[in-house]
């Protein structure tokens, strides 16, 4: 079992999965809307919506195994994400880079407390997170700085969807 502390922090951080999680979904759907025939970058974003629901599932099953319960029934206790409006795909990314460095931020800040508290249980936990977060930002501001060179070039935002199309179906077959 661990602190009540801990366990309401950690819920706070499965709700900001889950805001991620609707965030790239949201993005998702705004690019498949916008520009429709960029179905790497749609994908992209939609994988990233489950992955970050698998976080927040990630930290369910913590807070079970540790003793604590995660109440889905007290909806004033669950985010749901808000409008975000976005001018152009880089300014999307520009905002999705910001949101990965707020979470970084949030994680930092669990790992401060549990160490705070002396629970080197949700320490080393939180440890998975911390690495994860060092990939997604470096994956984000790597997208953040393509984009910024191609700006609006049709040519090379196809490229670089293609691009990104690829990557993935390479990964997709390293997994199977």
């Amino acid at each position: 079992m661990f602190g009540k502390k801990i366990q309401v922090e950690l819920e706070k951080q499965l709700n900001r999965e889950l805001k991620s999680s609707q965030l790239y979904l949201s993005m998702a759907s705004w690019v498949e809307h916008r520009y429709g025939g960029l179905d790497g970058i749609c994908n992209f974003l939609y994988d990233h919506s489950d992955e970050e629901r698998g976080h927040m599932l990630k930290l369910i099953k913590y807070i079970n195994k540790r003793g604590g319960y995660v109440d889905f029934f007290n909806k004033s206790k669950y985010y749901i994400v808000e409008k975000i409006s976005y001018s152009s795909l880089m300014d999307l990314f520009h905002k999705l880079f910001e949101h990965e460095k707020k979470i970084s931020s949030k994680i930092n800040s669990l790992v401060e407390l549990s160490l705070q508290e002396k629970d080197f249980f949700t320490y080393n936990f939180l440890q998975w997170y911390v690495e994860e977060q060092i990939e997604e930002e470096s994956l984000i501001k790597k997208i953040l700085d393509k984009i910024e060179l191609i700006g609006e070039d049709k040519g090379g935002l196809y490229l670089f969807n293609h691009d990104i199309k690829n990557f993935y179906n390479k990964v997709e077959k390293k997994t199977r």
